[in-house]
């Protein structure tokens, strides 16, 4: 209870006794005039009472809005602490995904150029071969196709390939073709190029003698088309390879046959200005690595 009330209640008092005590000794005028003053303080007090209720409730009216405004606040800057931490998560996320693909980049960068590297290396060791001496062109098949004409010279390794799949197949010899493109075209016959890819792999279905595979690789540099078949069987030695390509030759793993499949191989490629080698490291079987140009 504040000051001024205790007084109001306090005037209220006395002048109600004064009241009291004048009806028994004092005229009527004043005995009104204690009751007037005792109204008029009773009056102040419930004036007095009511200002403070009403101060009192504004005031927790105030105190439950700031409560409340707190509330809101805290909750908008959880949400917004969730939201940056959404938003941080999908960022690390992204962050992980740009690196994990840079790094599959740098890998297939290195392994493109790897791979040019060595087709340049062979290449080179192709062109640095000496052809052989004697003449090879009565090997050459006869075509009767129009020289202007271009080739897919995939499309022809495949058909050699389904040629000989059962061939491939009782020899337990499985003949896969590798490529990065969907046609390499070259002017060359056709049925010439059947003829070799047919010869190098019936080549290896021959000599390789147990279980494996034969990888027919084709690409192209600019202006040439580099071939590489590759078997896993056992190969031969460096100083019967580098005499493979040559008319009736026979290495140490001989089998029945006439020696003529690699020679005319080689005619067909040189006929049409390329070059062919071949390469048997000990163990690990037999490369032949072929350059065309494309016209």
């Amino acid at each position: 209870m504040r000051n001024s009330q205790k007084m109001a209640i306090i005037a209220a008092s006395i002048f109600y006794v004064l009241t009291i005590l004048a009806g028994f000794t004092m005229p009527l005028p004043y005995v009104l005039v204690f009751f007037l003053l005792f109204t008029l303080s009773m009056v102040a007090f419930a004036y007095m009472c009511y200002a403070t209720h009403n101060d009192y409730t504004g005031a927790e009216h105030l105190q439950q809005e700031i409560g409340m405004l707190k509330a809101e606040k805290e909750q908008l800057r959880a949400e917004c602490d969730r939201s940056i931490e959404e938003k941080n998560s999908d960022i690390r996320r992204m962050q992980l995904q740009i690196d994990d693909l840079v790094s599959k980049l740098g890998t297939t960068e290195a392994a493109l150029q790897a791979a040019e590297e060595q087709q340049v290396r062979a290449a080179e060791e192709a062109a640095a071969v000496t052809p052989s001496d004697a003449s090879v062109e009565g090997l050459l098949p006869p075509d009767d196709e129009d020289p202007a004409v271009t080739v897919d010279i995939i499309d022809v390794a495949r058909r050699a390939i389904a040629e000989l799949a059962d061939a491939a197949r009782e020899a337990g010899l499985r003949v896969n073709i590798s490529t990065a493109s969907d046609k390499l075209m070259v002017h060359a016959s056709a049925k010439r190029l059947l003829i070799m890819f047919r010869n190098i792999i019936d080549n290896s279905i021959k000599y390789m003698q147990t279980e494996g595979t034969l990888v027919v690789t084709i690409s192209a540099i600019e202006d040439d088309i580099f071939i590489v078949l590759k078997d896993t069987g056992k190969g031969l030695p460096e100083n019967e390879t580098k005499h493979i390509f040559e008319l009736n030759y026979q290495g140490s793993n001989r089998i029945s046959g006439n020696g003529l499949g690699l020679t005319q191989a080689k005619a067909i490629v040189e006929h049409y200005g390329g070059t062919i080698y071949a390469r048997s490291p000990e163990g690990s079987g037999m490369g032949i690595y072929i350059q065309l140009p494309t016209s």
